[in-house]
């Protein structure tokens, strides 16, 4: 997904949409500033967390997608507290829950390189 030039309002609504073409569920846990809001995005997989990944702009100025914060699937605590942290000291930040078919694959084409 190319989106050097989207709101996060429409990077959302595209991730969220997108979720359910391929016959997930979405939601949206923490609604950011609209413009130019940070994403970060928790990817799960039949309820299971997958991984988490934030979208930053590289050296070129370019969006990636990379994965950020705690990657253990097992400790759903410290997950949390990463999530509440950020979202503390980032009122404009957008978290946005996505439970896909094939989370591996779902990020492969999604979200890398992007």
């Amino acid at each position: 997904m190319s989106d050097a030039r989207l709101t996060s309002t429409m990077v959302a609504s595209a991730l969220v949409r997108l979720a359910g073409q391929i016959g997930g569920f979405a939601a949206i846990i923490a609604k950011g500033d609209a413009t130019s809001g940070a994403l970060l995005v928790q990817i799960l997989e039949k309820g299971e967390f997958f991984a988490l990944f934030e979208r930053l702009l590289d050296s070129s100025g370019a969006y990636v997608w990379t994965r950020t914060g705690p990657q253990d699937a097992e400790n759903k605590e410290l997950l949390q507290q990463y999530l509440d942290r950020r979202q503390s000291r980032d009122p404009d930040l957008w978290i946005i829950e996505l439970d896909v078919p094939d989370a591996e694959r779902f990020v492969a084409d999604r979200l890398s390189g992007a």
